[in-house]
C-alpha cells in the first residue's frame, strides 16, 4: 500500500533506462506527455533464457554442438533437453565430468548411458569369447554334446545382437557335426547288431564270408570318417572281437559244409549203386573215414539216410576160415545186422561178441579216425573189461580188435612224443610270461591255464618225465611270483581296509554317545553321517567274512544316528515348506514385498546352515523356494511394466493436453482464457504421473503452453483495454469540447450536431458508456437550458478534478509533473498520517482492501470521468495518460 513512499519524486523508474509511465519504455523527455508506445512499436530485447532456448531449437541433432551448449548454458532445463542428443562415449564422459558437481540430473543421465555402453561392451566381449569357444569346438577332433550344451547355456544369457548371425552359423556347424556323430554312432550300433545276428542267419560259407567282409569294409570306412573319434571305444573293441570270432568260425563253417558235402556225395554215390554190390562193413568203414559231421539237423538227416541205406542192404553171411557151421555164420550175421537169432543160433552165440561190444568197437574206430585218443583209450578199457568177463570173440572180431588196438598204440606213441614236444613249448610259453608285462589277474589266469593244459596233456599223452615236470613247476612258480606278491599286497590292503572300517564304526558309535549325552548339534551329526557314509563307500575291498560283520555294525550305528536326524529333518522340511508358502503368499504390488522376501531368504539361509537336508530334498525345496522368489520378482516386473505403460499413457495424455493448449493459445480471448486454463489445470491434476525421465520436459512444456495462453490472453486483454481506452478518450474529448463550448459564448452550440458526433463514436463497455452518456446528456441539456448554472458547476469542480486526478496518479504510480510536486507530497503525507492514526484496525482494513485495490481504482477512475469540470490541455493529457495506464494494466 505504501510503495509510493519509496519512489523518487519527479518520476517512477523501476529500472535504469525505463520510463516512469510504462515498464521497459524509453525515458520520458521534457515536454512530452509521457504517453506509452503505441501498438506496433519497438519490442523488448529477448532474455538470455529465450536466446539459449532458440539456440537449443537449432541444434538439429548435432552432438558436438549439444555438448558445447551444455557446457556453456546456465539453465538446467535447457541443459537436460540438450543432453538427450549426446550418445557417444567420449562426449558422454566429457559431459559427465563437467556436470558431475554442477547438474545432478544431466550427470545421472550421462552416467546411465555410460553404464549402458559399458554393459553392452561387456556383453559383446562375453559374446566374442563364447564365439571363440564355439569356433574352437568346431575345430576340435572330438566334439561332445555336453560341451555344446554348455556353450548354449552360456550364449543364452548373453545379449549381443551384433554377433547373433555369426554365432548361428558356427552353431549350425556344431549341430551338423553332432548329427553326423550321432548317425555314425547309430550306424556303428546297427553294424555290431548285424554282425552278432550273422552267426544265426543260416547263410552258407560264401555268403557268410561276403557279408562279413562287407561289414568289415563298412567298419574300416567308419574308422577313417571325420567323426570317427566320437565312436565309443567299447563298441569298436566289441566289433573287432566279434569279427575275429566270426572269422575263426568261418573256417569251421567251411569245414563243416565240406564234411556235409563229402558225406552227401558219398551217400548219393552208394544209393546210386545196386544194393547187391554193397557191403555193410565196407560202407561203415568208409562212412567213418569221412570228415566228422557237425551237430545240426543236416547231419542228423544224413545219418538217418545212411542208416536206412544199411537197413536196405541184404544180410551178409560170413564164412571164416575153419568153416564154422551155419549156426555160427547165422549168429554173426545176426550180431552184425542186429536181428534176433533163432534158438539154434542163440545157442552158438556165446562164441561171438554181442551187439554192445561191437558198437563200442565201432565207436573206438571212429574215435581213432578223428584223433580222439582219450576217448579211444576209455573205449579200449571198457572192451578189456567186457572181454575179462568171459566174452568169446570170433576170429574176425579178434582180428578186428587187434587191428584197432595196434592203431591205438601207434597213435599213443605219436601222442606221447607230441605231448613231450608240447610240454617243451608249454615250458617256453610259461618262461616268457615274465617279459609280457601282463596284469596280475591276467597273469594268474595265464599260469592257471598253463597248469590246466599240462594236466590235459597228461590225460592225452600220458604222464610226463619228472625232469620236465620240475622245469614246468619252477617256471610257473617264477612267473606267478609277481602275482603272488600282488595278491599278498591286496590281502594286506583288505586287512587295512577292515581296520579303517572298524575305526569308522567306532567313530559312529562315539557320535551316538555324544548325541545321547546332548553334546553334539544336528549340523555336526548331519555332517558326520554324510562323511561316514562317503568314507564307507570309499573303504575298499575287505575279506568277505569281515565285510559281513563290519557291514552289520556300521548299518546298525548309522541307523541309530539317522533315526533322530530324520525326525529333525522332517521338522526342518516343514519349516522350509512354511517359508515357501509365505513366499508364495507375498503380494508383488506391496512396496515392502522385496524386504519381506529378503527376510525369508535370510531365514532360509539360517535354517540351511543350522541343519542341511538330504541333497535331493534340499535341491527340490530350494527349487520351489527359488521359483516362488522368481514368481514374486516376475510379478513385480510385470507390475512395473504395467506402471510404465500407464505412465506412458499419462505422458501421451499430458502431451495431448499441451498440444491442445499450444494450438488454442493463438486464438484465445480474455473471456475464454480463464475457463480454458481452469479446465486444463483440472485435467492436468487428474492425469497420473509420467516417466521420471520425461517429467521435467513435460512439465516444462505444460508451463510453457500455459504461459503462452496467458500471454495471448494478456495481449488480447491489453489490446481490448487500449481500444476501450481509446474509445473512452474520444468520447471524453467530445464531452470536454462540449463543456468548453458551454463556457465559450462564441462556440457552435447546435445540439443536433453534438448528438450526431456522439452517435458516430463507438459504444463503450464496462460501465463507461452510461457514465459518459450521463455527463454528455447533462452538458447537452445545459446547452439548451440553464447554461450559466452549468458553467458555474464546471468552474467549481475544477479544483476537485485536480485533487482526484492527483490522488489517482499517486495510486497508479504516474508522475504528475514538477508543478504538482508540493501538492503530491502533501497528499502522500496526509494519507500516511491518516493510516498511522487509524492504528492496527485501519491496517487490517487496509490489508483487506488490498485485494480490492484494482476494483477501487477503476471505480475512482469512473467517478473522475463522471465529474463535470473544466480542464486545461495539461489536465486532459494527464487524464488520457491515466486511462492508458489503466488499459495496459488490464483494469
Amino acid at each position: 500500500m505504501f510503495e509510493f513512499l519509496f519512489k523518487r519524486q519527479g518520476g517512477d523508474n523501476p529500472a535504469p533506462g525505463t520510463s516512469a509511465g510504462e515498464p521497459g519504455g524509453k525515458p520520458a523527455q521534457p515536454g512530452q506527455s509521457g504517453r506509452s508506445t503505441p501498438p506496433g512499436g519497438t519490442a523488448a530485447a529477448p532474455t538470455p533464457r529465450e536466446q539459449q532456448a532458440e539456440q537449443l531449437k537449432h541444434l538439429d541433432g548435432d552432438e558436438e554442438a549439444a555438448v558445447a551448449f551444455i557446457l556453456s548454458s546456465e539453465f538446467s532445463e535447457l541443459r537436460l533437453s540438450a543432453a538427450e542428443l549426446v550418445h557417444s562415449r567420449p562426449q558422454l564422459e566429457r559431459v559427465h565430468a563437467a556436470m558431475r558437481n554442477l547438474d545432478r540430473r544431466v550427470a545421472k543421465m550421462m552416467q546411465l548411458r555410460l553404464d549402458a555402453i559399458r554393459h553392452h561392451e561387456s556383453e559383446l566381449r562375453r559374446g566374442q569369447e563364447a564365439l571363440a569357444q564355439a569356433r574352437t569346438l568346431l575345430g576340435d577332433e572330438l566334439l561332445t554334446p555336453n560341451h555344446v550344451a554348455e556353450l548354449d547355456r552360456k550364449w543364452a544369457i548373453i545379449v549381443a545382437p551384433e554377433l547373433n548371425a555369426e554365432f548361428d552359423t558356427v552353431r549350425a556347424g556344431l549341430g551338423k557335426r553332432l548329427e553326423e556323430q550321432v548317425q555314425l554312432q547309430r550306424a556303428m550300433i546297427d553294424r555290431l547288431a548285424a554282425l552278432r545276428r550273422l552267426e544265426s542267419s543260416g547263410l552258407d560259407a560264401a555268403a557268410f564270408g561276403e557279408r562279413l567282409e562287407a561289414l568289415a569294409c563298412e567298419q574300416a570306412e567308419a574308422l577313417v570318417a571325420p567323426g570317427h573319434s566320437a565312436l565309443p571305444r567299447s563298441l569298436v573293441a566289441d566289433f573287432a572281437t566279434e569279427h575275429a570270432r566270426l572269422g575263426a568260425s568261418l573256417a569251421t563253417l567251411e569245414q563243416d559244409q565240406a564234411a556235409l558235402a563229402a558225406r552227401e556225395a558219398a551217400l548219393a554215390q552208394w544209393q546210386a549203386q545196386p544194393a547187391t554190390g554193397l557191403k555193410a562193413d565196407t560202407l561203415r568203414k568208409e562212412w567213418q573215414r569221412l570228415p566228422a559231421l557237425p551237430a545240426g539237423p543236416q547231419a542228423a538227416e544224413l545219418q538217418r539216410r545212411f542208416d536206412e541205406l544199411l537197413a536196405s542192404l541184404p544180410q551178409e553171411v560170413r564164412k571164416p576160415k575153419g568153416a564154422p557151421g551155419p549156426a555160427a555164420s547165422a549168429a554173426e550175421a545176426a550180431a552184425v545186422t542186429g536181428e534176433p537169432a533163432s534158438p539154434g543160433q542163440q545157442k552158438s552165440q556165446s562164441k561171438g561178441a554181442d551187439q554192445d561190444f561191437l558198437g563200442r568197437l565201432d565207436a573206438m574206430e571212429a574215435a581213432l579216425q578223428q584223433g580222439s585218443l582219450g576217448s579211444a583209450a576209455e573205449l579200449d578199457k571198457s572192451l578189456k573189461d567186457s572181454k575179462d568177463k568171459g566174452m568169446r570173440l570170433s576170429p574176425a572180431q579178434a582180428d578186428r580188435l587187434a587191428h584197432v588196438r595196434a592203431d591205438l598204440k601207434r597213435l599213443s606213441d605219436w601222442a606221447r612224443w607230441g605231448g613231450n614236444v608240447s610240454r617243451e613249448e608249454l615250458i617256453k610259453a610259461v618262461e616268457t610270461l615274465a617279459t609280457q608285462n601282463l596284469a596280475m589277474s591276467e597273469l594268474a589266469k595265464k599260469v592257471g591255464s598253463m597248469r590246466e593244459r599240462w594236466k590235459a596233456l597228461d590225460s592225452l599223452s600220458g604222464p610226463a618225465p619228472r625232469s620236465l615236470w620240475e622245469r614246468f613247476d619252477s617256471a610257473c612258480t617264477t612267473a606267478y611270483a609277481p602275482a603272488a606278491a600282488h595278491f599278498r599286497h591286496l590281502a594286506d590292503e583288505r586287512h587295512a581296509n577292515a581296520a579303517r572300517g572298524q575305526a569308522l564304526v567306532d567313530e559312529a558309535q562315539g557320535e551316538i554317545a555324544r548325541l545321547e549325552s546332548g553334546e553334539a548339534d544336528w549340523k555336526h551329526v548331519s555332517g558326520t553321517v554324510q562323511r561316514l557314509r562317503t568314507a564307507w563307500s570309499h573303504l575298499g575291498p575287505v575279506d568277505r567274512k569281515e565285510k559281513k560283520r563290519l557291514d552289520g555294525l556300521f548299518s546298525s550305528a548309522l541307523n541309530t544316528l539317522q533315526r533322530p536326524l530324520e525326525q529333525q529333518r522332517k521338522g526342518e522340511m516343514e519349516v522350509r515348506e512354511q517359508l515357501i508358502e509365505e513366499a508364495l503368499g507375498l503380494d508383488p504390488h506391496n512396496r515392502h514385498a522385496v524386504d519381506q522376501l529378503r527376510d525369508l531368504q535370510h531365514r532360509w539361509q539360517e535354517h540351511a546352515r543350522a541343519l542341511p537336508l538330504e541333497r535331493k530334498a534340499e535341491q527340490a525345496l530350494w527349487q520351489r523356494f527359488r521359483a516362488a522368489c522368481d514368481a514374486l520378482f516376475a510379478g513385480r516386473k510385470e507390475h512395473a511394466h504395467a506402471a510404465d505403460n500407464e505412465r506412458r499413457t499419462h505422458e501421451a495424455a499430458k502431451e495431448a493436453l499441451c498440444a491442445r493448449l499450444e494450438a488454442a493459445a493463438p486464438d484465445v480471448t480474455p473471456a475464454s482464457a480463464g475457463k480454458l486454463l481452469r479446465e486444463a489445470a483440472a485435467e492436468w491434476q487428474a492425469i497420473g504421473p509420467v516417466p521420471r525421465a520425461h517429467e521435467a520436459r513435460i512439465d516444462k512444456r505444460y508451463h510453457a503452453a500455459v504461459a503462452a495462453v496467458q500471454h495471448h490472453a494478456d495481449v488480447a486483454r491489453r489490446a481490448a483495454g487500449l481500444a476501450l481506452a481509446g474509445a473512452v478518450r474520444d468520447k471524453l474529448r467530445l464531452i470536454q469540447a462540449l463543456e468548453a463550448a458551454l463556457v465559450n459564448p462564441d462556440a457552435q452550440t447546435n445540439p443536433s450536431d453534438w448528438r450526431g458526433r456522439w452517435d458516430a463514436l463507438l459504444p463503450l463497455e464496462g460501465g463507461y458508456e452510461t457514465i459518459l452518456r450521463t455527463r454528455f446528456d447533462g452538458a447537452l441539456s445545459a446547452l439548451e437550458g440553464d447554461r450559466a448554472g452549468y458553467t458555474r458547476l464546471l468552474e467549481s469542480n475544477r479544483e476537485r478534478l485536480q485533487h482526484e486526478l492527483l490522488r489517482l496518479e499517486i495510486g497508479a504510480g504516474i508522475d504528475s509533473g514538477a508543478e504538482f510536486a508540493r501538492e503530491r507530497l502533501k497528499l502522500q503525507v496526509e494519507v500516511l498520517q491518516s493510516s498511522l492514526k487509524s492504528g492496527s484496525k485501519t491496517g487490517r482494513a487496509a490489508g483487506q482492501k488490498g485485494g480490492q485495490a484494482e476494483g477501487g481504482q477503476a471505480a475512482e477512475l469512473r467517478a473522475l470521468l463522471a465529474l463535470p469540470a473544466l480542464a486545461d490541455a495539461r489536465t486532459e493529457t494527464r487524464i488520457e495518460h491515466l486511462l492508458m495506464r489503466h488499459a495496459k494494466d488490464g483494469r
